[in-house]
């Protein structure tokens, strides 16, 4: 697959989100990389100049160590972080020719909805507990703008039969499911509104393995039935051995290496690249 002929699905250019003031000594970007507290105003650097691209049909790995700044990024891309500055374009809105962070609360509120599909690692970020599948489902799409009941829910239901929800449980709350399960929902609530990017973050960390292989599995099979790009964020280095076709390392916020995962993971060159693959001999 050659990304690099087609514009990209969703950009990022010069990300960066900051907590606290700054000061001229964090703010030089002459300054050398530290970490991402600064020794001197005490401002956390949770992202920094973060850049890369995401092309149609391509599902892209982050990452890196807890507190290197995915999670982040996964927040300031569905609008629940505000960036402190940067660039971030998708394809599917003007062709790419605006900057996301700088559209209204509503216009992002719009985008969230029918852009970008948001899986989060704690599935009671991303579904109401008591409310059943089907509602989690309708709720999405009703945000979209779709009134029609009948038509919401004949396609709730084929979500859900997507994802390997049996149809008897689709008026049963998330509460009652397994992580699996609640995983699943999640996906079958983030493809409701056919968004051409879905946002996937840690989506099988504390699964059992035969669950993350299945949901890995899964996430194969929209990737190629949808057709949709991925942002695929994670610590586990076998996740995005098995979904990614490129792969960046996040460091202190900073990324410190990118390229083909089967380069990055075969042959590191960043020093901390390196140890993260040493850990998984």
């Amino acid at each position: 697959m050659s990304w690099e002929v087609e514009a990209p699905a969703l950009s990022l250019s010069g990300l960066s989100c900051r907590f606290g003031p700054g000061c001229p000594h964090c703010l030089d970007p002459e300054t050398p990389p530290e970490r991402a507290l600064c020794p001197r105003c005490g401002t956390v650097h949770a992202l920094r100049d973060v850049s890369l691209a995401v092309y149609p049909g391509e599902i892209v790995g982050i990452v890196g160590e807890s507190g290197s700044g995915k999670s982040t990024l996964m927040r300031c891309l569905c609008f629940d972080q505000q960036a402190t500055e940067g660039d971030v374009r998708a394809a599917p809105v003007e062709g790419g020719a605006r900057n996301l962070l700088a559209c209204t609360d509503q216009q992002k509120r719009a985008i969230r909805d029918t852009v970008f599909g948001m899986v989060y690692q704690n599935p009671h970020l991303g579904l109401r507990m008591d409310y059943s599948a089907l509602s989690n489902i309708a709720e999405q799409m009703i945000a979209a703008g779709h009134r029609n009941v009948s038509q919401m829910r004949k396609r709730a239901l084929w979500l859900l039969g997507r994802v390997n929800i049996p149809s008897q449980r689709a008026a049963e709350p998330p509460r009652l499911f397994s992580g699996g399960m609640q995983q699943r929902v999640q996906i079958a609530k983030a493809l409701s509104n056919s968004p051409p990017i879905l946002l996937l973050d840690e989506v099988t960390t504390g699964l059992d393995l035969s669950v993350q292989a299945k949901v890995l599995d899964l996430v194969l099979q929209l990737r190629r039935e949808f057709k949709v790009s991925m942002l695929v964020v994670s610590h586990d280095l076998g996740v995005v051995r098995m979904l990614a076709q490129r792969t960046f390392v996040m460091l202190e916020g900073r990324i410190v290496e990118g390229g083909l995962t089967d380069q990055v993971l075969e042959d590191p060159q960043h020093r901390y690249t390196q140890q993260l693959v040493d850990s998984l001999l």
